[in-house]
């Protein structure tokens, strides 16, 4: 087996090693409940607001209005249904978008089978919103939008600000799901009026299992988990001290070298595309061409749009991990992506795409050897001659 090289940072990113040796102490003699009152109870609660301070100035939010949760996926459950349940469900309505997540679709499809209303946006074949279709669909009922910040499929960034100024103007509380884009562009709920925004650790070099909900003061939602009250009785469950101070870590290191970070990774990044595009044939950049996250590349293959799999199967072999596009995880690996789908791709093409995405450890060398193997990698598939394109005129 060759040398593994990891391109698959929009699934997870591994532990910064500065990360793992801040939360050693944690899993072993620091190892106190964070609600108790003796002196290794309010060690763990020190370091938990520590860590509540740094999550916190990612996104320039005040400490006391982060929530931790288990993961992004609770965070955007928690948004959604707490909402929902804070407003009043029957007559009530969501605004999201056809490319959300799928922990926002399937919450609002089971929102709507209990009497919540839900509009899904339209987005054109770059995979954004258009601010003229939320403003369209804005009515009296409305009591959240929920736009993510940027896509994980297709790495698109959407226009954030112009879209929370409008849900604020209207009086509707907006949540976006920034788990791909905290730690990787600059978010701050100063600046963009967000009310609630969702953030995991494990997409910006942290550990799994931890994620946090920024819900500006004022805003009214109702928890998911009732127990003992943590987390101001927004999210009842002992503390994940190991996890939460690893958040944190992972936090501040995201936000004091994003910038430097950010122009290595947009170097690979477009050096990749240019690359791919000029030595493979029928090769298409899938995603807005500039508007996207720094170390995020989508593209399409025309003639292996049935062969995604393969071509993933095979460079995997090589020792390069990479995912398709096709779905957010193996357990749906050959249906059609539903971001795909609404950006106007066929149901063929909308299963042939591969996502290549950088982090922070990724180098040229690895760039090097992408480069070497993914051109022989299509050609040994032997393309036909399908051109894959969106039905949209």
């Amino acid at each position: 087996m060759a040398l593994r090289i990891y391109m698959d940072h929009a699934a997870t990113t591994p532990v910064d090693p500065r990360v793992a040796s801040a939360m050693e102490p944690y899993l072993r003699a620091e190892f106190g409940n964070a609600s108790s009152l003796h002196e290794p109870g309010r060690r763990a609660r020190a370091a938990v607001e520590e860590a509540r301070e740094r999550v916190a100035a990612l996104i320039s939010a005040s400490p006391d209005e982060i929530v931790f949760t288990a993961s992004g996926t609770e965070s955007n459950n928690m948004a959604l249904a707490g909402t929902a349940d804070a407003s009043g469900l029957s007559g009530a309505r969501i605004i999201t978008s056809a490319i959300e997540h799928p922990s926002v679709l399937e919450t609002a499809r089971h929102l709507s089978r209990r009497g919540t209303m839900v509009t899904s946006l339209p987005v054109n074949d770059e995979g954004l919103v258009d601010p003229a279709a939320l403003l369209a669909a804005l009515r009296p009922e409305v009591r959240l939008i929920s736009i993510m910040a940027a896509n994980n499929v297709v790495g698109t960034i959407q226009f954030l600000t112009e879209l929370a100024q409008m849900a604020r103007e209207s009086g509707v509380l907006f949540h976006t799901d920034a788990v791909q884009a905290a730690g990787k562009i600059p978010l701050n709920v100063r600046e963009t009026p967000v009310d609630l925004m969702s953030i995991s650790a494990h997409k910006l070099h942290g550990p799994k299992g931890v994620g946090a909900l920024y819900v500006r003061r004022g805003a009214r939602i109702e928890p998911l988990i009732r127990g003992g009250g943590q987390e101001r009785g927004l999210r009842s469950a002992t503390e994940n001290v190991a996890g939460i101070v690893g958040f944190g870590c992972a936090a501040e290191l995201a936000r004091t070298t994003m910038a430097a970070e950010n122009v290595k990774l947009v170097a690979l990044r477009d050096r990749i595309i240019g690359a791919v595009i000029e030595r493979v044939p029928g090769t298409n950049l899938i995603g807005h061409p500039t508007r996207r996250l720094p170390g995020h590349i989508c593209l399409g293959f025309h003639g292996l749009e049935g062969e995604a799999i393969k071509l993933l199967l095979e460079l995997d072999e090589a020792g390069i991990a990479i995912s398709s596009g096709s779905a957010c995880s193996a357990h749906h690996a050959g249906e059609p992506s539903h971001v795909l789908l609404a950006m106007g791709f066929d149901p063929v093409c909308a299963r042939g795409s591969l996502r290549i995405t950088l982090g922070r450890f990724n180098t040229h060398k690895e760039v090097d050897r992408l480069l070497k193997i993914l051109p022989n990698a299509v050609a040994s598939l032997r393309p036909g001659m399908t051109r894959c394109a969106t039905t949209k005129p």
